[in-house]
């Protein structure tokens, strides 16, 4: 038992010395799932948390592994095989983060699976804030060619163009060879969906005040729940009805029309071109992530108040989003059942998919 703490301690840190002094190799940890948050407020564990506090305070992720490559400091379970990080906010440092834990030498990361879990936007078309969302599709929000909307012509609606493109949607759609758009593995998906459909979400007075405003949305007016839709990644921060059109639009052309915007997030697309890069070198398996957002406020206005009032009113007014906490318990509470259960079917989900 001492031989194995003693090793396992080593596998962690930088490595253990033989008797002749020469540095060993150990052997690389074994990871059963990675869990993928894109911020924390501040500390892991004890104060005001952010996507990654509940995971490692529940999970739990009780010890923390250096990290300096990457955006933080890493956190693992050895005994249940699960590893948790954060890749910091925006599109290049995921990007840039999951290679670095994909070219770790510390870990095997070739039977694991990624879920891949935070906040979002969402659209009051399809869901009330504090619901969680099952992505399929992941579509870019960035890599287009633009002009502003204001020098567009007339029949345009709006100024984004696909790459390579002469004008809005034009068709065929391009070969997507850029990482334009990602098809999340549909079987694993569904197995996802299936096993948290039932879930139940938190629902309280700030909810249901906020979507009660989105009197011409009826699905914002439901109760939080689980559903599966299609996430819009971009660097920039939009917001407004206006955008949440092209949101659809964008997605509906990229995917030929069978996906559905319905979350809109900024790092996705980055973290699944690492992957999909670190899947041809053998080292992860892309059939094997997962994309779980949750709402924490809506894409667009209510009726009665402007783009420019309602982001005012959610994203500056110093009082945060108004589902910001319910969207985080989303997360666990949608994601945890997911992990735990690879984790505890391990014998049989290593070798082949949940279905």
């Amino acid at each position: 038992m001492k031989s194995a703490i003693i090793i396992t301690f080593c596998m962690l840190m930088v490595g253990c010395q033989s008797p002749s002094g020469v540095p060993e190799t150990p052997e690389p940890i074994p990871i059963k799932v990675v869990v993928v948050s894109m911020f924390e407020q501040g500390n892991d564990t004890g104060d005001n948390p952010g996507e990654f506090q509940l995971w490692v305070e529940r999970l739990p992720l009780p010890d923390s592994l250096p990290f300096d490559q990457g955006y933080r400091q890493l956190r693992i379970n050895t005994e249940k095989g699960v590893l948790g990080m954060v890749t910091g906010i925006g599109t290049a440092k995921a990007a840039a983060s999951v290679m670095a834990l994909g070219m770790d030498p510390r870990f095997d990361l070739t039977k694991a699976y990624w879920l891949i879990a935070g906040i979002s936007g969402i659209d009051p078309e399809d869901a009330s804030t504090g619901s969680a969302v099952w992505a399929e599709w992941v579509v870019d929000g960035d890599l287009s060619h633009e002009i502003d909307p204001r020098e567009a012509p007339e029949d345009w609606t709006t100024g984004y163009i696909p790459l390579r493109k002469t004008y809005p949607y034009e068709t065929p759609v391009p070969p997507d060879d850029e990482g334009a758009i990602y098809r999340i593995n549909p079987q694993l998906v569904d197995w996802a969906y299936h096993l948290t459909s039932e879930v139940k979400l938190i629902d309280n007075e700030e909810i249901t005040a906020m979507r009660n405003l989105y009197s011409h949305h009826p699905n914002a007016a439901t109760p939080p729940r689980v559903l599966k839709g299609d996430q819009l990644a971009a660097m920039t921060y939009w917001h407004g009805e206006l955008l949440n059109n092209w949101a659809n639009d964008w997605i509906a052309y990229w995917t030929q029309g069978e996906g559905n915007f319905v979350t809109s997030a900024m790092e996705d697309t980055g973290s699944l071109q690492s992957l999909t890069f670190l899947d041809n070198a053998g080292l992860v398996d892309l059939d094997r992530v997962l994309v779980l957002r949750t709402g924490s406020n809506f894409t667009m206005q209510y009726p009665g108040i402007t783009a420019a009032e309602s982001l005012a009113g959610e994203k500056l007014s110093g009082k945060g989003y108004s589902a910001f906490i319910p969207s985080l318990e989303a997360a666990w509470l949608t994601g945890s059942p997911v992990v735990n259960a690879i984790v505890e079917n391990w014998d049989q989900y290593q070798h082949q998919l949940p279905n």
